[in-house]
């Protein structure tokens, strides 16, 4: 039987997995998919995930629950031999172990992209996984606590002020609903105004959202400053060491909240320990019909999709000629790609992967939106449902989905859960204070020489006659 490996389960490795189920026959294939985490993360919803309307659990997706016939392993694929066809996984614990197949699929999508700044690696945090998201939103929570009992100063706005980094829709969206997230948190402390807040977008370019219209950047620009949202065009960070953001302008902003978003790369674990053919900008070098390649000649056995792969774009429109790394391309990649493996086991030749853009949505807060397509453009609250019900409706598996809006309908009774959960990341704090510990042994001291016995005592006769003589 073929032994198909899968690397990554993010959007393009869980859809080949998932489709793949669905057009082999029992027995024509064994698919393997390998990835470091057991779920899928669906990345639109990590911003609504730091803002509090998302359960963190709900925009993940469960590899072992959703694919009944793949086996899954949950490691890291380290090296890939594939002119032996062999790749190197390597678990968590115990030794790393050399996995045979024949055919492979790299899916390992991108990780963030960051650049030599001082004071970035130690101080920012990103917005590539769900944990990232929560962190976010709970440092942000914690920091208002924190802030309630502090008088007026320095170290209040320093918890009190957010610095986002880039300013594509990433970006934009996790600054927005941090925004809101903040004004609806204002109302449950007093002694905290809205002028107390501080909120600054950092963007190198002199425009923000490129996948939109100028026009419609510029209205989401007047709509967030409307909103108390300070967003800095034509600069660039400098430095943010112990917290402190530098701009390019000179201006200091000390902040205990920093999210880079400035862009991504793939995955360099997988592309460095790969012998497969790399493009200049480090992704495979894949065919539109996703084989790894070039347009001359194709690596047999060899498959690429999402924001690991160089992708070109038939329709023209690509960034340099390529499909650019974003959920969109990377589900309908994954979707063809599993028609084509399967069409190749049965001798048929591949599809190549052409997608004309839908069109790009983007949440801005609580019934805020944005919605771009061709040259109709949607604002305000209508965008915002259509983000909600694209999103809605892309969630993979009906289970999925139903939590999803079961939450949303239930935030629109009840209210965003404010809830902070911080000391989950630490959660032994309380037992640990409290737990009892033995005493430390004491060490007995060696007893003391006994004294020399003392001489008898004489008679007061015979002191008297020692002394004569």
């Amino acid at each position: 039987m073929p032994k198909i490996l899968i690397v990554g389960g993010g959007y393009a490795g869980f859809y080949t997995a998932w489709k793949l189920e669905k057009h082999l026959r029992k027995g024509e294939a064994e698919v393997t998919i390998v990835d470091p985490l057991p779920y899928m993360t669906y990345q639109p919803f990590l911003p609504e995930v730091a803002a509090g309307s998302i359960e963190a659990r709900h925009a993940v997706v469960a590899l072992r629950r959703h694919l009944k016939r793949t086996n899954v392993i949950t490691a890291k694929v380290t090296g890939i031999d594939h002119a032996n066809r062999v790749a190197t996984i390597t678990p968590e614990l115990g030794d790393p172990w050399q996995q045979e197949y024949d055919q492979i699929v790299v899916t390992a999508g991108a990780v963030s992209r960051t650049f030599p700044i001082p004071g970035i690696a130690d101080n920012a945090i990103g917005l590539k996984t769900i944990e990232e998201a929560v962190a976010i939103r709970d440092r942000l929570m914690s920091n208002f606590d924190k802030a309630a009992t502090l008088p007026p100063g320095p170290e209040r706005d320093r918890l009190l002020t957010v610095v986002v980094v880039g300013g594509g829709f990433a970006g934009i969206e996790v600054f927005a609903e941090l925004r809101s997230l903040a004004s609806s948190l204002l109302k449950e402390y007093p002694t905290l105004g809205f002028e107390d807040t501080h909120f600054h977008l950092v963007e190198a370019m002199g425009r923000i959202m490129p996948e939109v219209s100028l026009e419609t950047s510029e209205w989401v620009l007047k709509n967030l400053a409307t909103r108390g949202g300070n967003v800095h065009l034509d600069t660039q960070l400098t430095s943010a060491v112990d917290g402190n953001v530098t701009l390019s302008t000179g201006e200091v902003i000390p902040s205990d909240l920093i999210v880079w978003t400035a862009g991504v790369m793939a995955n360099p674990t997988v592309v460095r320990g790969s012998d497969l053919p790399v493009e200049e900008r480090g992704r495979i070098r894949t065919r539109p019909d996703l084989r790894v390649g070039t347009a001359e000649e194709f690596v047999p056995g060899a498959w690429a999709a999402g924001d690991i792969s160089a992708v070109p774009d038939l329709t023209g429109k690509g960034v340099g000629g390529y499909c650019v790394p974003n959920a969109q391309h990377a589900v309908r990649q994954a979707k063809l790609l599993a028609k084509n493996i399967a069409g190749d086991l049965r001798g048929e030749a591949p599809r190549e992967y052409i997608h004309h853009n839908l069109g790009a949505v983007a949440g801005l807060g609580l019934y805020t939106g944005v919605f771009q397509s061709g040259k109709i453009a949607l604002k305000g609250f209508i965008a915002w449902c259509a983000h909600r019900g694209y999103h809605g409706l892309a969630m993979p598996s009906w289970e999925r989905k139903w939590r999803v809006l079961w939450g949303w309908w239930n935030n629109f009774w009840l209210g965003r859960d404010l809830v902070n959960l911080q000391s989950v990341q630490n959660p032994r704090y309380v037992f640990e204070e409290f737990a009892a510990r033995p005493r430390p042994a004491v060490t007995e001291a060696p007893a003391a020489p006994a004294p020399a016995p003392a001489a008898p005592a004489s008679s007061p006769a015979a002191a008297k006659a020692e002394a004569a003589s």
